[in-house]
């Protein structure tokens, strides 16, 4: 497809054909080269045909070919005109990515880290198909999960109040309704709330290995040397049926209201209809699961820590930096065309990045990840948004043909880097090499202005399902 240069790193996807507005990329020239590569940029043109789309369907650095809408792709809709579609929010409803500060120092620990990944690996639930033998839940229950989010386990003692002051939408998602939501999603969520799942989601212990921006990092309660832990989840089966539900009710909705589909995975309806209330609200009580899910594996961090270092909370100082959504649709107010607007703003791989939010953006298990501060530009250019991770480079399926014969778990750990994974092929998908290198990623957002590198973190542990 034919891109025109805006500066050295955002790309214009000219309108053409049925498009309503145009696409913009952002992205190096380096990187391109491997967007190119997948059918992403027609996911991008496709979703700028949607009805009552404003400004631009725009891409992040990390852009690659996913389900209707591409990973990595942000679009914002009309209420009064525009549409919802569970392909703009994905299948794991808020995939997120949770930041965890402490009071320790590598130096103080690094030779009890692998006794702590191993405590990490028996206490957080990890795995297809991993489940909580002793939290499990009825309908009733988890109804009062997807109302609450992270709130509900806070109420279990399961953090306090600070941590809720420290989530996206303080961990609640409003106009959840459970009563939308299938017998099957409850039955799907009844024993994961508290577990990682499988794929590329990890819970990893890192070292604070560069700051670059002082006050900000300080802002955050980040200094060099540092341990934290990074905590990579979603909504687990139960968002996952959510979405499986929607699909086929948006497919008769296009229809239904005579929407012409570019892709059928673009299935949609228009945000006034029932059928886009009826998935706003039961993707909202999936994303609250989500919080819940991040704030319960946050307690069993908390807990597995005291108990291998023998130290008290106080002593851990263990503290929320910040929860991010990666996959979700919200109403928000933006400027468009010099107006403030409401608009539904669908991000799909993408991160929020109002100014002065921290913006955590997870690199592969064999490098690095980072955190950086969203932006004025961010707010005025994207609607607030920016990328979310790496991206990948290789399929899971190239990833393990590439991986025969190596032993990824010794390499790793030859580099300092202790990896538990609940199977070998988990492991062998997520291989460092499978993922576009973080920093090349996160240098485009920085320059293009729409997020700025704060800190640099260093993996020394991880647990993988």
């Amino acid at each position: 497809m034919n891109l025109e240069r805006i500066t050295d790193t955002c790309w214009r996807l000219p309108q053409e054909g049925k498009m309503r507005v145009d696409g913009i990329i952002y992205s190096s020239r380096e990187l391109l080269k491997d967007i190119q590569s997948d059918e992403s940029l027609k996911q991008v043109a496709n979703v700028a045909c949607l009805p009552g789309i404003v400004k631009a369907s725009l891409a992040m650095p990390d852009i690659h070919w996913g389900y209707g809408f591409p990973i990595g792709g942000v679009a914002a809709f009309d209420p009064d005109d525009g549409v919802v579609s569970p392909g703009g929010v994905g299948y794991d409803i808020n995939c997120g990515v949770r930041l965890l500060r402490t009071e320790l120092e590598w130096e103080s620990i690094k030779d009890k880290m692998k006794g702590l990944i191993d405590q990490l690996f028996r206490d957080v639930p990890t795995g297809v198909g991993s489940h909580r033998r002793d939290l499990r839940l009825n309908k009733k229950e988890l109804a009062d999960v997807a109302r609450k989010g992270a709130r509900w386990a806070v109420e279990r003692n399961e953090g306090d109040g600070d941590d809720l002051d420290h989530i996206e939408e303080h961990g609640c998602i409003a106009g959840a309704d459970p009563e939308v939501i299938s017998d099957r999603a409850y039955d799907r969520g009844s024993d994961q709330v508290g577990t990682l799942g499988s794929g590329n989601h990890f819970a990893e212990v890192q070292v604070v290995d560069e700051i670059f921006d002082e006050a900000i990092a300080n802002g955050f309660g980040l200094f060099k040397g540092q341990i934290t832990v990074s905590i990579h989840c979603g909504s687990r089966g139960f968002g996952h049926q959510v979405c499986q539900d929607s699909i086929d009710v948006m497919l008769k909705a296009a229809r239904k209201y005579g929407i012409e589909l570019p892709d059928p995975q673009l299935c949609c309806a228009p945000i006034s209809s029932p059928e886009a209330k009826r998935y706003l609200a039961a993707m909202a009580g999936a994303a609250n699961f989500a919080f819940a899910n991040r704030q319960v594996i946050t307690h069993g961090v908390r807990e597995a820590f005291g108990h291998h270092l023998h130290m008290t909370p106080r002593d851990l100082g263990i503290k929320v930096v910040y929860d991010v959504c990666h996959n979700i649709a919200k109403f928000e107010e933006h400027c468009v065309g010099g107006v403030s607007r409401r608009v539904l703003v669908h991000r799909k791989g993408a991160t929020r990045a109002f100014p002065g939010q921290p913006v955590l953006i997870p690199g592969d298990m064999g490098r690095y990840s980072f955190v950086l501060v969203g932006t004025q530009k961010a707010l005025d250019e994207t609607f607030g948004s920016t990328c979310h991770g790496a991206g990948r480079l290789m399929s899971r399926h190239k990833a393990k043909r590439a991986c025969a014969g190596r032993d990824i778990v010794k390499e790793l750990a030859d580099q300092g880097i202790i990896v538990r994974g609940a199977s070998h092929a988990t492991v062998v998908e997520e291989a460092p090499f499978a993922y576009k290198d973080v920093a090349s990623v996160v240098d485009v957002v920085q320059r293009a202005g729409i997020s700025k590198i704060v800190a640099r973190l260093r993996p020394v542990g991880v647990i993988k399902g």
